[in-house]
């Protein structure tokens, strides 16, 4: 079917609309199309071809047939790499375009955009690239009369269900490892922000991914999503989004066909600031704590835990700070935070700084809008915060922060891990000893010192407890995408005697 043209800020930008199946852009089978907004205004961007269960079905049985082909099991390893070598190539090529489509769906700005979600998407590509032709098993020599192997088989069709916060960089995250081990892919975008993945199916197809590799089902969590998880022959689902949802995928999975699952969720995540920490380096890191995607972020240092000694000069740099973010259209050149993403989710964060309030916590900065057309919110920031404040136990996914004095170490290690959640903290100490020490107490899966925020592709990212279930990024990523093949070869093992002795 035929793209359309979006004019996005004085740039045409081509894009195509429908259900991605086999190498193919094409109209849903139920006929029907779903519109995206801009956030920053509130209006209508484009229609989208709407996915269902029918679609789903007609892209994992092509992802299945292609898996299945000879063609594909003779596709080598360096042919992999060198399409997804080409994706990166055409990514660049097309820098400017995929930065529109991202800026204008998601309200990031091009500061963030262009300086943290378009290179690490390509830096994700060109990383598992290098990976197609390292995908190892062991040997035993040590079992008499038997020789042993392992060799890390791909898992098959493998649904992805990626979030609206980071769109580009999590379709990147999501189909790389797994076009790396062989597998063929369906994948789901956020349906508020589904404008990236539509153009990356494009660049998909020039880069020579053989036609059914990949595809894309636009479409709702319940119809679509739903249809991913509980699918017969799906055989591994990815999802990154809320822990609510991330339970459910696991209960399909247990209904379905006990699918492999691997699950990124939500955090609540602390942030240390010890007494003896570098001041003007903890503030700049704790900026960006929250102030990354404007706080919509899984791993965004929403809980801040200063000691007593410094704790009034730290939150009056920090307020000044946090001041001087200036808020607005995110096309606009002066622009430090756009609008966040959805009504739905200005709401969900203006009834946390209503809650906050009404718990009694200090409303110190913001918390409150611009009143203009746009989803905007102020940097916020709640003092007097007490542990049991749902502001303090639940995610926001929001810019509001709650700062909370500490006497000791041993404290501090309490309140930071009086959490469901376990995906990132950090700590700010010149003592190296007690980084260690620290780090090594906090239930988390990514730890930071004197800094916050910091995420590589060539480094595991997950969470532990409620913020999920394995790792994306870095060599385990693979692990989500092979199942690991046990041989063994007979060197001279003769059975065991059978009937009496």
């Amino acid at each position: 079917m035929a793209s359309t043209t979006l004019k996005i800020n004085g740039r045409d930008v081509s894009l195509p609309t429908g259900i991605f199946i086999n190498g193919e852009f094409r109209k849903a089978i139920g006929g029907k199309t779903f519109a995206t907004e801009n956030p920053s205004t509130g209006e209508e961007i484009v229609k989208i071809q709407e996915g269902q269960a029918e679609d789903v079905d007609e892209a994992v049985r092509v992802a299945r047939k292609v898996f299945r082909s000879k063609e594909w099991a003779a596709f080598p390893a360096a042919d992999r790499a060198k399409a997804l070598n080409k994706l990166a190539d055409l990514m660049e090529e097309h820098f400017e375009d995929l930065l529109a489509l991202e800026m204008i769906d998601t309200g990031k700005t091009r500061t963030q955009a262009a300086n943290l979600d378009l290179p690490g998407s390509i830096g994700t590509i060109r990383y598992f690239a290098g990976w197609c032709d390292k995908i190892y098993g062991q040997s035993n020599f040590g079992v008499p009369g038997v020789f042993g192997y392992t060799k890390r088989e791909a898992v098959g069709v493998c649904g992805q269900i990626i979030p609206w916060n980071f769109p580009l960089l999590m379709f990147s995250w999501k189909i790389a490892p797994a076009f790396t081990c062989g597998n063929t892919v369906v994948i789901k975008s956020a349906e508020t922000t589904p404008l990236t993945a539509l153009y990356m199916c494009e660049l998909i197809n020039k880069a020579g991914f053989p036609a059914g590799s990949v595809n894309l089902v636009s479409g709702y969590g319940k119809t679509v999503g739903a249809a991913i998880a509980h699918h017969m022959d799906v055989d591994k689902v990815a999802f990154t989004g809320s822990t609510v949802t991330g339970r459910a995928i696991l209960k399909a999975s247990a209904a379905s066909n006990l699918k492999k699952v691997t699950l990124e969720l939500g955090g609540k995540s602390p942030n240390i600031v010890f007494a003896d920490a570098d001041l003007d380096q903890a503030v700049e890191w704790s900026v960006w704590g929250i102030h990354m995607n404007y706080g919509q972020t899984c791993h965004a240092g929403t809980r801040i835990y200063v000691h007593e000694d410094i704790y009034d000069k730290f939150l009056e740099g920090y307020t000044k700070a946090l001041k001087a973010i200036r808020v607005g259209d995110n096309f606009g050149g002066k622009t430090d935070q756009g609008p966040h993403n959805s009504k739905v989710q200005y709401d969900k964060i203006m009834g946390y700084i209503e809650q906050g309030k009404k718990e009694g916590a200090t409303l110190h900065l913001g918390g409150d809008s611009d009143g203009g057309k746009g989803y905007f919110i102020n940097p916020t920031i709640f003092t007097d915060v007490k542990p049991d404040m749902k502001i303090m136990k639940e995610e926001i996914f929001g810019p509001v922060v709650a700062i909370s004095k500490f006497k000791d170490e041993e404290e501090v290690i309490e309140l930071a891990n009086d959490t469901t959640y376990g995906l990132a903290a950090g700590i700010f100490t010149r003592d190296y000893e007690r980084a260690i020490r620290v780090t090594s107490a906090l239930k988390a899966g990514t730890t930071w010192v004197n800094l916050f925020n910091f995420v590589h592709w060539s480094m595991p990212f997950g969470g532990y407890k409620e913020s999920g279930i394995g790792r994306e990024c870095g060599d385990a990523a693979l692990e989500n995408y092979t199942e690991i093949k046990t041989v063994y070869m007979n060197m001279g093992a003769r059975a065991p005697p059978v009937g009496p002795s």
